[in-house]
């Protein structure tokens, strides 16, 4: 079983040196690949390549990716706030000279606060950016590994709903084609009312109408070919199921749901009888908790 579900959720945290970091990555539903990204200014190299590495492993989904970046224990530098040194310097003058202080040492200058200044450094330099956004990367890679892990549980999950599912419309066609009302017999009688219907609203008729009205009669008796059509829906999806490759089977799985939905109506239109007539919108609630579930599937 290879079903993968679009929906999933990721998260994996990082540091290196004084950065640390969190990757979170989302998906849901989506009939393309959609990918919205939010990462910091000046990743714009990170950015790309995510979305490349996300179109190489996913097909369908809206994904959202959010890159949470932080800079702690960053190196610092130091300097002399020379404004405020030379205002104590003065000071210090001017109080020397009224006699109501020593002479300053330096020492004891540049240990009042204020004088030295600590700054942190923004900047990292290229060698650093690279490392950095290689860690990155790496990162990224194996969130993208668990999202994809969660989706794949998420198709496990679905593969027995959708089995039970096909199993309940493959029953539905057998009782279909089982029916009392598709009975030789039966058909025969519906006609011949249908029939004598006809010729007792006429004292005359045309014999090019009736055989016209006879072939529609006909035509809708037999439903043989939407039975047929519903029973290779059902082979379809059940070796869809059991296939090896992931690629597009939603939208296959979406499409025959529409074609199960065409044979169920085509069925309802055409019964001429209360028992077929249930089985056909029977059939058409069991096709639309399908789609509701193949909308899942990636």
């Amino acid at each position: 079983m290879t079903l993968r579900s679009m929906t999933g959720f990721a998260r994996v945290s990082g540091a290196q040196a004084e950065h640390s970091w969190l990757w979170e990555i989302k998906s849901v539903n989506g009939r393309g690949l959609e990918i919205r990204s939010r990462l910091p200014g000046g990743f714009d190299r990170v950015e790309e390549s995510a979305r490349k590495l996300i179109k190489s492993r996913l097909h369908r989904g809206t994904v959202n990716l959010h890159l949470q970046l932080s800079q702690g224990g960053v190196k610092s530098s130091y300097q002399v706030n020379q404004k405020f040194l030379g205002e104590l310097l003065a000071l210090a003058h001017s109080l020397v000279e009224a006699g109501n202080a020593e002479p300053a040492r330096i020492d004891g200058m540049m240990a009042l606060k204020g004088v030295i200044e600590q700054g942190d450094r923004e900047l990292i330099d290229d060698t650093e950016q690279k490392a950095l956004e290689d860690e990155l990367a790496a990162s990224l890679k194996e969130a993208l590994g668990k999202l994809e892990a969660a989706r794949e549980e998420e198709g496990r999950q679905l593969e027995p709903v959708l089995t039970s599912q096909i199993d309940e419309i493959a029953s539905l066609i057998e009782k279909a084609s089982s029916s009392a009302a598709l009975r030789p017999e039966n058909i025969r009688k519906r006609m011949k009312n249908q029939v004598d219907i006809l010729l007792s609203n006429k004292t005359t008729f045309d014999e090019g109408r009736l055989e016209q009205e006879l072939a529609i009669l006909v035509t809708k008796a037999d439903v043989s070919e939407e039975l047929d059509r519903l029973s290779g829906h059902v082979a379809t999806v059940r070796e869809l199921l059991q296939s090896s490759g992931n690629d597009a089977m939603g939208r296959r799985l979406d499409f025959i749901c529409q074609e199960f939905n065409r044979e169920a109506n085509t069925l309802c239109s055409k019964a001429g009888d209360k028992e077929l007539t249930q089985i056909g919108l029977d059939l058409k609630v069991v096709v639309d908790r399908l789609r509701e579930q193949v909308q899942n599937i990636e």
